[in-house]
């Protein structure tokens, strides 16, 4: 009976010294770098809810944070580095492969990570996920390129657009729309370094559910010229305020823009937001109402279903409608103010968004941009005369911003620009010479905002 107990102890033992035995960290950064990839996932939903599954202590999130993110930011830069050592097109090579060798040189070139654990690390994962035979191809890869200077000297010999676009990891028709605003090579180089910076997150109390103070207290910092607004350090999702609903994740360049709408109040006003979802801004412009102004009316328009579910978690069922919001007779009232925070490119929010860089292309452009006049053109319809339209997007792109201030004013003479100042004094940082506001992550250290308002004139 001993001998047999001891025979069965050994081979368990023999057997499971052959068995993966990956990184908690690794694998999953590796699940969260595959399932925005090849599944469509978005990394800022999906990863909270893998950290929050995992065991790892707060460190360990940390780190898988930052591969995760690296990867899915720099992966452009990582695949122009890959293709020098593979013996096979790279499209030829399983997606599988190809993410696993993309965290590999994140680790090797991106992190303070020693050579020979990024590479036995990844090929761990590599073994569980793919198995031993392709797992050995990416030992293979990883050691000839920890064994390389990966200096990319070649890369000043490249036109400025090809160049910046590998250095930084941005396709090359996002620079282009960049430089078409910025006018300043160096100016753009600044701001893709400021896109491909981990930032770390901002938070804002809902008034008569938390205060400012209460965020400090929870271990926030309170933001220089914000009224509810706050940095944290940590993960969102374990930040207490946030477990209880009374405060929401929301980028500095969003609280100016809901700060800068709140400035044009005046009482008894219906108030709507046409495109709510996900509801940050809609929450806070709720609760603010909900405070100063009793008397306002508030309605959140959001037409996804699931998005709309989203903001009824933060705004009162009852004034949450999910419509076409392109379709102004879906809605039987008028309106005083209206918010369209309309769909766009995202490429204010580069910095936050790791993959929204690869997921948009000049036919995204397009479509946005028709429905973004769309929007435009019922919330006309659902204005009240002498009501102000914030027109917002989350994009510096000439097409969705300066193009469609112009394109709206020539087709809608009874509508003007009431420059922001005319309201706000608090928020002027980005402001332009028509009164619009234009912020720039690497200027103002937010989501590149724009916003404008538009004025019925009668």
């Amino acid at each position: 009976m001993l001998q047999n107990s001891l025979e069965d102890y050994l081979a368990e033992l023999v057997y499971n010294l052959g068995k993966p035995n990956p990184n908690p960290s690794r694998l999953t950064a590796y699940e969260l770098v595959h399932q925005v990839n090849r599944e469509g996932a978005f990394a800022n939903i999906r990863l909270p809810e893998l950290l929050s599954k995992s065991k790892m202590n707060t460190a360990d999130k940390a780190f898988t944070t930052e591969l995760a993110y690296g990867t899915l930011r720099m992966q452009g830069r990582h695949d122009y580095i890959l293709t020098k050592f593979i013996d096979r097109p790279f499209n030829d090579l399983d997606p599988k492969i190809v993410d696993l060798l993309r965290m590999g040189i994140h680790q090797l070139t991106q992190m303070r990570v020693p050579d020979h654990a990024a590479v036995s690390e990844t090929v761990e994962v590599a073994k569980l996920v793919a198995g031993e035979s392709k797992a050995s191809y990416v030992n293979a890869i990883l050691r000839k390129v920890s064994a390389d200077t990966n200096d990319l000297s070649e890369l000043t010999s490249m036109p400025n657009l090809q160049r910046l676009s590998i250095e930084y990891s941005h396709p090359e028709w996002i620079i282009s729309s960049f430089y078409d605003q910025l006018k300043d090579w160096q100016k753009v180089e600044d701001l893709l370094k400021a896109n491909n910076l981990p930032a770390e997150p901002d938070v804002v109390a809902w008034p008569g559910k938390s205060t400012i103070t209460e965020l400090c207290e929870a271990g926030a910092t309170k933001l220089s010229g914000y009224q509810n607004g706050a940095n944290i350090s940590g993960i969102p999702s374990e930040f207490a305020p946030i477990i209880e609903r009374r405060a929401g994740v929301q980028d500095r360049g969003s609280q100016a823009v809901v700060e800068n709408f709140l400035a044009t109040m005046q009482p008894g006003l219906s108030w709507l937001d046409m495109c709510a979802g996900p509801g940050g801004k809609a929450a806070y412009l709720f609760n603010s109402l909900r405070e100063q102004d009793p008397s306002a009316k508030f309605l959140a328009n959001e037409p996804i279903p699931h998005r709309a579910e989203l903001v009824k978690r933060v705004v009162n069922n009852q004034q949450v409608v999910s419509f076409d919001g392109t379709d102004s007779s879906n809605f039987n009232e008028r309106f005083d103010r209206i918010l369209v925070d309309a769909p766009c490119t995202g490429l204010g929010a580069l910095r936050r968004r790791p993959e929204a860089r690869w997921r948009k292309s000049l036919k995204d452009l397009k479509e946005l941009v028709t429905l973004q006049r769309n929007l435009l053109s019922s919330a006309y319809l659902l204005l009240n005369p002498g009501g102000l339209i914030a027109y917002v997007t989350c994009s510096p792109h000439l097409a969705e911003t300066k193009a469609q201030v112009i394109d709206f004013l020539d087709a809608h003479s009874d509508m003007k620009i009431l420059p922001i100042p005319t309201f706000a004094t608090a928020h002027l940082q980005g402001l332009q010479d028509d009164g619009s506001m234009q912020l720039w992550t690497h200027l103002d250290q937010s989501d590149g905002m724009f916003m404008v308002l538009f004025e019925k004139v009668g």
